[in-house]
């Protein structure tokens, strides 16, 4: 049985891209690529609605020669060597350019249970939107943050706002940038 995990990278104030949908002040280090690369290593699923699914399929072709930093490689690695499910209405299939990647247009609770439990690792969930509902039913297993030390003012929250939450903190870390590292689980 795989673990349904929630991972996002945030502001300080808790958005996940700002109010004008940008996201260039996640800046990860070597240092924090390095640390996610360890996390996301036993991931056997990636989930993504249509908006992460567009910014994540970059390292379906990333080129080591024109970035040779290890820990991007090895991210590229990752991503490549995984199952992908992309749960969006509006994504065209002819969008859908990586392997190893399927559409689902109406992605239920029950499906993303199943996807789950059939993983042979944990199932990450990227992205607030589609993050959403398993979050207000009690799905998730593991929350996983990154908080980057920038405040910006509004934008997407990283957990819905209608939401209410008991978390256990189990692990955590800071990095040498101010980034904080943040592992919960529910009690």
């Amino acid at each position: 049985m795989g673990t349904l995990r929630y991972f996002a990278n945030m502001s300080a104030d808790g958005y996940t891209v700002d109010a004008d949908g940008k996201f260039d002040w996640i800046v990860p280090t070597d240092e924090v690529l390095a640390f996610i690369n360890e996390l996301e290593s036993d991931v056997a699923v990636y989930v993504h609605g249509r908006r992460m699914y567009e910014t994540m399929v970059y390292w379906e072709t990333h080129d080591p020669g024109a970035d040779p930093n290890p820990n991007m490689t090895r991210y590229a690695e990752i991503w490549q060597g995984v199952e992908k499910v992309v749960a969006s209405s509006s994504l065209p299939e002819e969008a859908i350019t990586s392997a190893r990647t399927r559409l689902v247009r109406d992605l239920q609770l029950g499906e993303l249970r199943r996807i789950a439990d059939c993983a042979a690792g944990g199932v990450s969930v990227g992205g607030p939107t589609v993050a959403a509902a398993p979050i207000r039913h009690g799905l998730v297993d593991d929350f996983t943050f990154f908080v980057y030390p920038e405040v910006v003012g509004g934008g997407l929250p990283a957990l819905p706002p209608d939401t209410r939450l008991s978390l256990r903190l189990v692990d955590s870390r800071t990095f040498a940038d101010g980034c904080v590292y943040l592992h919960y689980v529910p009690r």
